[in-house]
């Protein structure tokens, strides 16, 4: 590329000429700026967008809601109700409910429009089996997230649903592994297409969803808080509210650290 923006003036009749040229050189030299500044645009050749309004923060969007229960009492363990019954059931809940959620924006996440699984500053890559760190675009990841928890939820010897089946012994670290994965999911949806959701008058499920999730999140503890940082402010906005049935010191965002100004990826 360099090479085609360098040879349009220069002719060997041209080189061959005195030092009147400094015009000239001056002119190659802009021509060459230019493309470096191109190679470090983003792949499309567009600079990195400036970092939006989260739009998702004002109150008029964060008070919407589908219901006010108090999801602080929804969230505890029932009395006679085994724990990995109630983690099982309700993170299998959570995948169907957000799984739908993401659906309703789907056409919106593209590779072209989400180039990466991004939430704020934090680039998210998936890692296969073998735990190779794979790039990919937010709907690759988004597919990679839902195709490896359908296949766990529905394996009998990770979420028995038999009478007389066991949990195995790493169902409480599956279930953490499966809560991260939907956090990504739902922190793009509010990072990403956010205003898609409010276009289609979707944003009070979005809230009552996340606030529900966080609180079974924070219940258990399920989610580490340095994953959850980066949305802390959601959550605090959220979660503290009234109708967020919340109280918002402890679990997710207590104490966390808050998002840097730099891009991050894990």
């Amino acid at each position: 590329m360099l090479r085609d923006h360098c040879s349009l003036p220069t002719d060997r009749a041209l080189l061959s000429q005195p030092p009147k040229t400094g015009l000239r050189c001056k002119m190659v030299l802009q021509a060459v700026s230019r493309v470096l500044r191109k190679s470090k645009a983003k792949p499309n050749g567009k600079k990195p967008a400036a970092e939006e309004k989260k739009v998702y923060l004002e109150p008029e969007h964060t008070k919407s809601r589908i219901t006010d229960f108090a999801f602080k009492e929804l969230v505890v363990l029932p009395r006679e109700i085994d724990l990995n019954e109630w983690l099982a059931s309700n993170t299998t809940t959570f995948f169907h409910h957000i799984n739908l959620q993401y659906s309703t924006i789907s056409e919106f996440c593209t590779g072209e429009t989400c180039q990466t699984m991004a939430v704020c500053n934090t680039q998210y890559c998936w890692h296969d089996e073998r735990g190779k760190k794979v790039k990919c675009t937010a709907p690759q990841y988004v597919d990679f997230v839902m195709s490896s928890v359908q296949k766990l939820v529905t394996d009998e010897d990770v979420f028995p649903t038999k009478y007389g089946r066991e949990f195995p012994s790493s169902f409480e670290s599956l279930v953490k592994k499966i809560c991260k994965y939907l956090f990504h999911v739902l922190g793009h949806i509010y990072w990403a297409h956010f205003k898609e959701t409010l276009a289609l008058e979707l944003h009070g499920h979005l809230n009552t969803l996340y606030v529900h999730f966080i609180l079974f999140a924070r219940e258990f503890n399920l989610l580490d808080p340095k994953e959850t940082a980066v949305l802390d402010d959601l959550t605090e906005v959220l979660c503290s509210s009234p109708s967020g049935g919340g109280g918002g010191g402890d679990g997710a965002s207590s104490g966390a650290p808050g998002a840097q100004n730099h891009v991050k990826e894990r």
